[in-house]
């Protein structure tokens, strides 16, 4: 065989071998936190990763997508001019559509928007990418569904004013799930925590639900028994729904009076085998056995979150906790990086060195798996690389790819990045309230 035909099939065993992905939706292909392409870095080069490109965007909490050749973010851009109004701050929200190779504005779209919520400093969910369409959830209910390659407005709905939900204290943060031809979507107001759209003309098929407010859980599709279950955390209960119909097939409560008014239902739920995970800031952890039609409980936690020392096992504000061969992984409101036994939920250790250093409120940093070990992303703008087991925290490199640039959050004024990469590529996709940033991972 000449040498050029060697060469050239080695190259395509070479590159064959080496998985590589997309990032469409919240926590990734299969919305699971799971980092699966290969060929990546063991440790960073000197200096850090190599920096592909960077493009200015405005503020916003809401974390990229990429699918397909193509990122995709959202931003808020305040408007100056306008007249100071105590709790009101109006602007437009964006949404962009990038080119994955050099971070070139692909297309971009915008409507005018006033923020009458906490920590108004732009979007909160991840655009979701399916069958050639981008679908958006804006901080105050602006919910898009547009063209993936040209941003053509294929249906939109303003959900406040359409469903006369009462809005949330931080707005609308849970991520859109799409499944089949729905579109399902926390809303809010009477019978309608859930509402499930047809993703392709934006018709209500179902909804169902009724709370005080639907809270900020993202909605997740599991299975369970031997069915399909979609789980609709709110603050008052954890429910299990046909997806298809939206019928409840049952409800386990889960919610303190502390976590009811603050409605603090944020962490992605996570199922492991016949166990359902949940945790929250006042109401701590809950492990739910469901391998039979109604759940029951394995065991919960006893503290508090409002201190430090009133936390037992995990108090998570934010982040979404990982289960790995027996323990439980997240961070606590406090910031530290903990581990649990998953049959016991018993503290096996604990650890600032992943976030803040020390003991900070609300100090987060988000984890994905990935192979044998963990890639995390803290507010201080790190990326680390990290092995954690029972035995504890490993951390392999670590590298500043951001700066925090968001003032708003306590104590103390502090700087911070909340925004959940994408991991696509064998690239890591983050950004800050003044750009987007795409860093190489690959070997």
């Amino acid at each position: 065989m000449p040498i050029r035909s060697i060469l050239t099939l080695a190259l395509f065993l070479t590159t064959s071998a080496v998985r590589a992905d997309d990032w469409p939706q919240w926590l990734g292909p299969k919305r699971d936190g799971v980092w699966r392409e290969t060929g990546l870095l063991a440790k960073f080069p000197q200096g850090g990763p190599k920096v592909r490109w960077r493009t200015p965007i405005g503020e916003g909490y809401s974390g990229p997508s990429v699918a397909k050749g193509k990122v995709y973010v959202t931003d808020f851009v305040r408007d100056k001019n306008a007249a100071k109004q105590k709790g009101r701050v109006p602007g437009v929200e964006r949404v962009f559509c990038l080119n994955e190779a050099d971070g070139s504005v692909v297309w971009k779209q915008e409507y005018p928007v006033e923020y009458r919520v906490g920590y108004s400093a732009g979007p909160r969910t991840s655009p979701t990418i399916v069958d050639g369409k981008v679908y958006t959830l804006g901080a105050m209910g602006h919910l898009y569904c547009f063209e993936a390659d040209t941003g053509k407005i294929a249906w939109s709905k303003e959900l406040v004013k359409e469903y006369k939900t009462t809005l949330t204290t931080w707005g609308f943060a849970a991520h859109p799930l799409v499944d089949g031809d729905r579109l399902i979507c926390l809303v809010g107001g009477e019978g309608a925590v859930a509402v499930a759209f047809n993703k392709d003309t934006g018709k209500v098929i179902w909804k169902a639900l009724s709370a005080t407010e639907p809270g900020y859980c993202p909605p997740m599709i599991y299975d369970i028994a031997g069915r399909r279950e979609l789980i609709i955390w709110h603050p008052e209960s954890i429910n299990a729904l046909d997806p298809v119909t939206g019928a409840v097939h049952w409800t386990q409560s889960y919610g303190n009076k502390k976590n009811i008014k603050a409605g603090l239902t944020i962490p992605t739920p996570r199922l492991d085998k016949d166990k359902l995970f949940f945790t929250a800031f006042y109401e701590g952890s809950l492990m739910l056995d469901v391998k039979n039609e109604k759940p029951k409980i394995l065991w919960k936690g006893k503290g508090t979150g409002e201190t430090p020392e009133r936390t037992d096992g995990l108090h998570s504000i934010m982040p979404t906790p990982i289960i790995k061969d027996g323990y439980i992984y997240g961070v606590c409101s406090y910031g530290e990086l903990r581990c649990l036994d998953e049959a016991t939920g018993k503290r096996i250790w604990s650890t600032y060195k992943a976030t803040t250093g020390e003991s900070m409120r609300w100090g987060n940093a988000f984890l994905v798996e990935q192979g044998d070990r963990f890639i995390l992303f803290n507010e201080g703008g790190d990326l680390i690389i990290a092995k954690l087991s029972p035995k504890g925290y490993e951390e392999i490199d670590r590298a500043n790819i951001l700066t925090p640039t968001n003032t708003l959050a306590p104590p103390k004024g502090r700087q911070v990045v909340w925004s959940h990469p994408a991991f696509a590529n064998r690239c890591v996709y983050a950004r800050n309230d003044k750009e987007i940033i795409c860093v190489s991972m690959a070997k």
